[in-house]
């Protein structure tokens, strides 16, 4: 029996329901402009990674859905790639920067997801991980609303998502405000 794919039904009218902002917040935690690649994980349609477009080289789109990424492929400087977050098809070391926008409760296994994430960051890099903040009464109620949809949703509380990245050189630093919160990890460079 066929799964249903959520992504992949929404794919091309995703961006009349959670149409794309300008992220100028977002680009200043990730610290752009950047000499480098970025990464958008999870980034589905493209519509926060088009504004980064110009402000890091290559900008590149993974994700799990054909459906978004063919969305993603019809904007100007993306470079969509299938798939998953936990297993990226990247070298080590490979992009400056890296964004996840609300896509890491989707990811089946958020503890390989990081690990992913850190291993394909440069030293001297940072991640910026932007979630609904779960400790909010709505983010609550999202999280329900997914699990009725039959989502597979997982949202974790800022803490539990900065938690994540255990590694002895990593910097974790976590931002909230409504119902938004950001988890910023930079990669010390050793010496």
């Amino acid at each position: 029996m066929a799964v249903f794919d959520h992504f992949d039904f929404l794919a091309p009218i995703y961006e009349r329901f959670i149409p794309p902002r300008e992220p100028q917040a977002l680009r200043a935690l990730i610290g752009l402009p950047v000499e480098g690649a970025l990464l958008d994980a999870g980034g589905g349609t493209g519509r926060v990674a088009q504004f980064m477009n110009g402000h890091a080289n290559p900008v590149v789109v993974a994700d799990l859905s054909r459906k978004m990424l063919a969305e993603a492929q019809q904007k100007v400087g993306l470079r969509p790639v299938f798939a998953p977050a936990e297993t990226l098809p990247f070298p080590d070391s490979c992009f400056a920067r890296i964004i996840m926008v609300d896509a890491l409760h989707h990811v089946c296994d958020q503890q390989l997801t990081a690990d992913e994430l850190w291993r394909v960051l440069r030293p001297g890099g940072r991640i910026v991980i932007e979630e609904p903040d779960f400790r909010t009464f709505g983010v609550k109620l999202l999280a329900l609303a997914e699990k009725l949809a039959l989502m597979r949703s997982r949202f974790l509380a800022p803490l539990q998502i900065a938690a994540l990245f255990k590694h002895p050189e990593a910097k974790t630093t976590v931002k909230a405000d409504g119902f938004n919160a950001w988890v910023m990890v930079e990669k010390a460079i050793l010496v």
